[in-house]
């Protein structure tokens, strides 16, 4: 279970306890993400989702992440990833109806993608952006926006600090009286762990094995289900770069 998958779990597990408080909450984390709660904390449906994850380092200019007998899907298929991920994920996992990529993408000589961007749209109004790049200062910035809150996540991939996650959520914000300020800041939550991110994952794998092998469970389908449509999403804003930033549509 990577960062991405337990900052969402600790979002919910936070709405669960306590939807309506501000300030350092702590707690066991649930195995699974209640998608009931996350939609509590927006009040009204998601209306925008942007996420800006990039990292400039040398060794990600000529690692395995950027070579063209490779998977050579370069940024899209490493941060790019993420980004869907994290867009899927604040949609409830719905499929979005239609991707058109960015313009200005760079690759390198290889041909292999750098730097990339799309936008996502779905058939009841929602959108959502993201921009993925090996060459911007590094920043991994999640934002959610609903008709009535806001949420935040700045380390989605990698966490700030390993023993917690954090986000910050405000609902209801508006300008003081003769707009020199704004009230009902955004408050900011922090979830301790007892586990790293990797150690979860393992941990979560095992018990999907056990169950299987000890209670003749059947194998999850989610992680496959979000895998694949995730590759589905990743897969369309690739086409649309090819094909000049055209919208692709998404046939699952």
């Amino acid at each position: 279970m990577e960062y991405n998958a337990l900052i969402f779990e600790l979002i919910s597990e936070f709405v669960g306890k306590s939807k309506s408080s501000q300030g350092r909450s702590a707690g066991k984390l649930s195995v699974e993400p209640h998608w009931g709660l996350y939609q509590e904390i927006t009040s009204e449906p998601v209306k925008e989702v942007g996420y800006l994850p990039s990292r400039e380092r040398d060794e990600d200019l000529n690692d395995i992440r950027v070579k063209p007998d490779l998977d050579a899907l370069g940024a899209l298929g490493d941060v790019g990833w993420y980004c869907i991920r994290s867009i899927l994920w604040a949609a409830n996992y719905e499929l979005p109806k239609t991707v058109i990529a960015l313009p200005g993408p760079v690759s390198n000589k290889a041909g292999v993608l750098l730097s990339c961007g799309s936008s996502l749209v779905w058939e009841d109004g929602k959108i959502a952006t993201f921009h993925g790049s090996f060459l911007s200062h590094l920043t991994m910035e999640l934002c959610v926006i609903g008709t009535k809150g806001t949420l935040r996540v700045s380390d989605f991939v990698v966490p700030f600090d390993e023993p917690s996650a954090s986000f910050t959520f405000a609902s209801d914000a508006c300008f003081t009286e003769l707009v020199t300020g704004w009230q009902h800041l955004a408050g900011n939550h922090i979830v301790n762990t007892d586990l790293p991110q990797e150690a979860r994952m393992v941990t979560e794998f095992s018990r999907l094995v056990r169950s299987i092998k000890d209670s003749a469970s059947k194998p999850d389908k989610r992680c496959p289900n979000v895998t694949r449509k995730t590759q589905l999403v990743l897969d369309a804003v690739k086409a649309s770069i090819e094909n000049g930033f055209q919208p692709v549509d998404i046939i699952s």
